[in-house]
């Protein structure tokens, strides 16, 4: 059997497969993200994360034999910044991907000390709140004890895989997301910046996600059950593992992934950059990829959810289904969190629309997921743009168990989905890089199997146009009032 784990933004889920891809066994564990202020996003990595895997395996391995497993590979949200001490113990709660918009200010420092335009001829992006070097130096400056007491610094997954190995390591999807640090055309660290940003703190070993990084410990084994021994692959943060796992492989692949953030991943056939998308090293040795990622997709369905009394979510979709496309006038913008793609704006914030009397929660669910698509629209044009023309969209994800969501996506992008048989999630796709990894399969196998087609429903198109053009027209009309009322939250936060 083939183990894999990752740690997502609203779960943590585990796998057990075969060589041929068929799933033997899951296991799932839900968490919440800490918000401790506006702007921050932040989890416990040694009481959530490290916690989480040991749960998964030992529930796993109560109903199945540990020693049938020959490899194991771990995934998870990213790319996130956890520094720790010697002993590998977080020094505090880990600082997650791009949700977190705390290091404005260090990315303006970032800019002027090395060069905006250098900067994203090195890394094939500007710097961003999903870039990991402004959060370095975030902690150096806010929290000079911890940073001073720190001796490694990892993301999720190569936490974890320290956890498991005691190796330091980083892959190098990974890396390529730590700007400014990281040369993408090289493919390795730029050793003067890192100096002035990490400053004391080694440089992890880079690998290839399916390159075996070590061997679980004593210690380890104990802990989560997984014999003594058994390799463990670098693995890497979870939209780029899912990518894999749906077959995302020849130039012009697109995985959509309907998660906490609505995320997608190219595959591309050469270097390719655009200001406002994110260019990354892919799962494969020496692949690139063009990327993107909303900052509140399925998050923002939770917190409606919630303030709605709790309703069930099957009511609420219910609820939303049963009104018209267009919401009955009802535009959402979904900058719950700020906004990575499109926008990469921080400050921007979210908005309703056109409400009246009339409105309803189906109204408000469903003017939130014509919203998240309608930012999807924008970022898929962009991905023509500036990309590879795309051949396959491919949906993954825990959102497509809400069928409206996946199907408002085809009709507002005007684009059909690929869903595959299996869409349990990155685990899925860690099992595969185990497999690959330890030699268990070739290189090149695939595990994806084409389940159905999600298609345009005729007619929508029209009125989609129509909801769109003023969506893209709100944001710039309130940018000004959106950065006005983030700059009182802050305040507010403060005292």
């Amino acid at each position: 059997m083939l183990l894999g784990v990752d740690i997502g933004t609203g779960s943590s889920k585990a796998v057990l497969a075969s060589p041929d891809g068929t799933v033997i066994d899951t296991a799932t564990v839900h968490h919440a993200v800490s918000l401790p202020r506006p702007g921050w996003a932040e989890f416990d990595a040694e009481n959530t994360w490290w916690a989480e895997v040991q749960h998964l395996c030992r529930e796993l391995f109560a109903r199945r034999d540990a020693r049938q497993v020959t490899g194991v590979a771990v995934s998870g949200m990213g790319p996130c910044l956890v520094v720790t001490d010697a002993r590998g113990v977080p020094l505090r709660p880990a600082i997650l991907y791009g949700v977190d918009t705390r290091a404005r200010r260090e990315i303006a420092e970032l800019n002027e000390e090395f060069g905006e335009a250098r900067i994203t001829a090195d890394g094939g992006k500007a710097l961003s709140s999903q870039s990991v070097g402004p959060k370095l130096r975030w902690i150096a400056n806010h929290e000079p004890q911890v940073f001073a007491a720190a001796r490694y610094w990892f993301s999720c997954s190569s936490f974890l895989v320290h956890k498991l190995t005691g190796e330091y390591i980083l892959d190098h999807p990974t890396a390529s997301q730590c700007d400014p640090l990281y040369d993408i055309r090289r493919r390795e660290w730029i050793t003067d910046r890192a100096a002035a940003v990490a400053r004391h703190l080694p440089l992890p070993r880079l690998l290839w996600p399916a390159e075996t990084a070590g061997q679980v410990t004593r210690e380890a084994a104990d802990l989560t059950g997984i014999p003594v021994g058994t390799p463990v692959c670098a693995g890497t943060v979870d939209a780029w593992v899912e990518a894999y796992s749906a077959g995302v492989r020849s130039s012009g692949d697109t995985m959509l992934m309907y998660g906490s953030t609505m995320f997608f991943v190219q595959q591309l056939r050469a270097f390719r950059s655009h200001p406002q998308l994110w260019t990354v090293s892919g799962v494969e040795p020496g692949s690139l990829t063009l990327s993107g990622g909303m900052s509140t997709s399925g998050s923002l369905l939770t917190w409606l959810q919630q303030i709605l009394g709790g309703t069930p979510m099957e009511v609420l979709l219910k609820d939303a289904a049963a009104v018209p496309a267009g919401a009955e006038g009802l535009l959402l913008l979904p900058y719950f969190a700020g906004e990575r793609t499109p926008i990469l704006d921080p400050d921007a914030r979210g908005m309703i629309m056109g409400l009246t009397l009339r409105h309803g929660r189906g109204h408000l669910l469903r003017a939130a997921l014509e919203g998240i698509c309608f930012g999807l629209r924008q970022t898929l044009d962009l991905v023509e743009e500036a990309g590879e023309p795309i051949t396959r969209l491919l949906a993954v994800g825990g959102g497509l168990k809400a069928g409206l969501w996946s199907q408002i996506a085809s009709d507002v992008t005007g684009r059909t989905q690929i869903v595959p048989k299996v869409t349990i999630g990155a685990s899925y796709g860690d099992a595969l890089l185990a497999a690959v990894g330890t030699g268990t399969v070739a290189p090149d196998t695939d595990w994806m199997k084409a389940d159905r087609l999600v298609e345009p429903t005729a007619g929508t198109a029209g009125l989609y146009g129509e909801m769109y053009a003023t969506y893209c027209s709100l944001y710039a009309s309130n940018r000004d009032h959106m950065h006005a009322l983030a700059r009182i939250q802050e305040k507010a936060a403060q005292s």
